[in-house]
């Protein structure tokens, strides 16, 4: 059925520390022309109180929602996007909270590609992970990874909705998994280009929260959501440049990983809060005070796969530091910045 009516959903973050939350809301366009084609720059600022997300005071609350990204909205019907949106102050310069400006153009966009793993786990109403009982422990860790059968895995049915909804939406989720606590998932999202990267793991956690919000179930992000002997969650983030995939060499990786090392509290500073209490040296992570890599080493800072030098010293590097909970904007400007600052330069 051919509308004139386009719902926008404005998707934007808050000003809320340490991180920040998702917000949205939705505007009804009337088009004129009920067949005509709807790009990015069709869709108009819009105005907010940021008095009500810490963005703003009361005396001067208007903030500027400036859409930057476009997706297919797969929860309406009839004609409607989802549009992730920058935070501007009144007179259109960059809101502080807008971590989105404050990354520095690379020099190819399209040459740094970033795949997230996106930990995080599901919440019954108690506020204990689904699967766990109302007081006292499941089975310790073992059969959850990868598991299947009543027992083994909980939400199934959501990550699976999720994914479907991602990948309709035009974000490029590469894969799902029970991670190794009972209640705690993982979905993996491709990125080719910094600003791609980031803009489609906020829109797909954004997307997380309305499968689940009708469910009554609630999503955390937190890294250690479970005191004690159980896993935290991460944000595992593979990365890689053309010279890494094209190039390579045993050198190259090394010498990007001593660099990573060289800033490694500057990376522990804007990669999420509470990472300490993930960041134990136990549970298949390096200690937060330390930084290593090695290859195939998942209690490394940084793993090298074990599919890198058996392809001659070819292709991407995983941090394995990052939490859950953190921004990826933050994550994705600071490798560029690394990668950009090596001795050698990223592009020839």
């Amino acid at each position: 059925m051919i509308t004139k009516h386009l719902k926008v959903e404005y998707v934007w973050l808050d000003g809320y520390k340490p991180e920040p939350s998702l917000r949205s809301k939705t505007k009804v366009i009337t088009l004129e022309d009920p067949l005509q084609k709807i790009e990015l720059d069709t869709i108009p600022q819009w105005s907010f109180d940021g008095s009500s997300t810490k963005q703003a005071t009361g005396d001067k609350s208007d903030c500027i929602l400036n859409p930057v990204r476009m997706y297919n909205d797969t929860f309406r019907s009839g004609r409607s996007v989802l549009v992730l949106c920058e935070v501007l102050n009144a007179d259109h310069s960059p809101h502080e909270s807008n971590k989105r400006a404050e990354m520095g153009k690379p020099l190819d966009e399209d040459g740094y590609w970033f795949g997230f793993e996106q930990e995080y786990t599901l919440l019954s109403k108690n506020g204990r992970p689904l699967g766990f009982p109302d007081s006292g422990y499941p089975e310790e860790q073992g059969p959850y990874y990868c598991a299947v059968g009543d027992g083994n895995v909980t939400g199934r049915r959501i990550v699976e909705t999720h994914m479907d909804m991602c990948l309709a939406a035009g974000i490029e989720v590469t894969g799902v998994n029970a991670e190794v606590m009972l209640g705690q998932w993982e979905y993996q999202v491709l990125g080719k280009g910094a600003y791609k990267a980031s803009d489609d793991l906020w829109m797909s956690r954004y997307l997380l929260h309305k499968v689940t919000e009708e469910m009554g179930i609630k999503v955390e992000f937190h890294p250690k959501p479970v005191k004690g002997d159980w896993n935290g969650s991460g944000l595992h983030t593979n990365f890689s440049n053309i010279n890494m995939r094209t190039i390579g060499g045993e050198e190259m990786f090394n010498n990007i990983c001593e660099a990573m090392g060289e800033r490694h509290h500057e990376a522990i500073a804007i990669y999420g809060s509470d990472n300490d209490q993930r960041l134990s040296g136990n549970h298949e992570t390096q200690h937060i005070d330390r930084f290593s890599y090695g290859v195939s080493d998942r209690g490394s800072s940084i793993r090298i796969p074990i599919a890198v030098p058996e392809k001659n010293w070819k292709g991407y590097l995983e941090d394995r530091r990052p939490a859950s909970n953190a921004n990826p904007y933050d994550i994705t400007n600071f490798i560029v910045n690394v990668l950009c600052n090596l001795p050698e330069p990223i592009y020839k």
